[in-house]
């Protein structure tokens, strides 16, 4: 619970007292930020891409993750497969393209011809001749652990990583019955902000922002025009425990049902109920690299992946179902709209945390009572880097989220 951490208030979201906030060094330095690859991206299950850019058996798709080639495959027996797209032989890439589908069931290495099939396994060594002391078992493809929960593809590069299940259960079994692995992309929007990853983390953390941020998001819901994210961010949320307008309770503003430009929806995705969609929204966050925002009608995923020190990379999905889509009158321009329009807010604004940050006499910033969040996520980083945390154990999103919903 939020109230077994030191510095978390027991009766109300937020901080008893304000906290220092990581070193500015950590958002410019090139050692640092090597660091974090290591410690952070290849340690922590990272989000790659939906399962349905892979469609088939012999389809492929590469990536780089931590600074690391990764290569997933779908097998003969349509199940993905993860492995370091690397040749056992000398270290050469296996597949040099982005994606593709292999002509045979077998992995060719470009190089030297080695040949593997798509279970890993050394099925031929090219024109090379036998030698003693050598045995294909002793070569398989170096694997890295994978993960596939509602059609959304994750690898973790720790040999020892934890199962995905057990880490996520409970932040994915809140969005349970959303229909997410029948849920297909319908338009994807990608660009590069020039931030540092956990700058775009930590504005998503908080919405005293949103006022001055995102005056259209804050109209579409009323709590966040009071900077405030839910209830009980209010420290005197009690006065008005019995007040479920919008501005004091959360969800949509009157009338409306979605995130979209005149607050309109599509319908209902099939299986949801009522209580599903009273909020206008549902997170699902897997730190280090997603969060996926769940709504009446659609479903969008943003994927932050660091590119430098003060770069990132920032992939948005929008995802329908397909009998949505198929209908006639099918228009997703007005939601894709209105999240572009938040999103380029919150690039927008990150930009100038970056920027600002470039101050030599800035070593540090400090966190207020509404900061709770960032603080959390900030003393999850420092855990990670083994850096000594300021305070207890975080609890997961999903069990604050219960909390705040009792």
């Amino acid at each position: 619970m939020m109230d077994d951490h030191p510095v978390l208030a027991s009766d109300f979201n937020g901080l008893t007292r304000a906290q220092p906030s990581l070193p500015a060094s950590w958002y410019r330095d090139p050692d640092h930020f090597e660091k974090e690859l290591r410690h952070v991206f290849a340690r922590n299950w990272v989000y790659l891409c939906r399962a349905e850019s892979l469609p088939e058996p012999r389809a492929y798709r590469t990536f780089r993750v931590a600074g690391q080639p990764i290569l997933v495959i779908r097998d003969r027996d349509g199940r993905l497969q993860g492995y370091f797209n690397t040749c056992r032989h000398r270290g050469s890439i296996l597949c040099t393209e982005p994606e593709g589908k292999l002509n045979k069931y077998l992995i060719t290495c470009p190089y030297h011809q080695w040949v593997y099939d798509l279970t890993g396994r050394l099925r031929g060594t090219g024109p090379m001749r036998d030698v003693a002391g050598f045995d294909k078992e002793d070569y398989l493809l170096l694997r890295v652990s994978l993960a596939e929960w509602g059609g959304f593809v994750f690898v973790n590069l720790d040999p020892d990583a934890q199962d995905f299940e057990t880490l996520f259960g409970a932040e994915t079994g809140y969005v349970a019955n959303w229909p997410l692995t029948d849920m297909r992309v319908g338009h994807n929007y990608t660009k590069v902000l020039n931030c540092n990853w956990k700058v775009f983390w930590e504005n998503f953390n908080e919405c005293l922002h949103c006022p001055n941020i995102h005056p259209e998001l804050s109209d579409l819901v009323p709590i966040y025009g009071r900077a405030i994210m839910a209830r009980r961010d209010d420290p005197n949320w009690k006065e008005h425990a019995d007040d479920d307008t919008p501005p004091i309770g959360g969800g949509l503003r009157e009338g409306a049902q979605s995130w979209s430009m005149d607050g309109s929806a599509l319908g209902r995705l099939p299986g949801l109920t009522d209580e599903d969609v009273e909020t206008g929204q549902r997170y699902v966050t897997i730190v280090p690299s997603v969060f996926i925002a769940h709504h009446a009608d659609y479903v969008r995923s943003v994927q932050i992946t660091p590119l430098t020190p003060q770069t990132m990379q920032l992939s948005v999905d929008w995802l329908f179902h397909p009998e949505m889509m198929n209908a006639p009158d099918f228009d997703m321009e007005p939601i894709v709209t209105f999240g572009k329009i938040v999103l380029d807010q919150d690039g927008a604004a990150s930009e100038l945390n970056q920027a600002g940050m470039a101050s030599e006499r800035f070593e540090r910033g400090v966190l207020m009572q509404e900061e709770y969040e960032v603080f959390l996520f900030q003393d999850w980083v420092r855990r990670q880097l083994g850096v000594p945390p300021l305070g207890a154990p975080p609890t997961s999103r999903a069990s604050r989220r219960a909390e705040i919903e009792d």
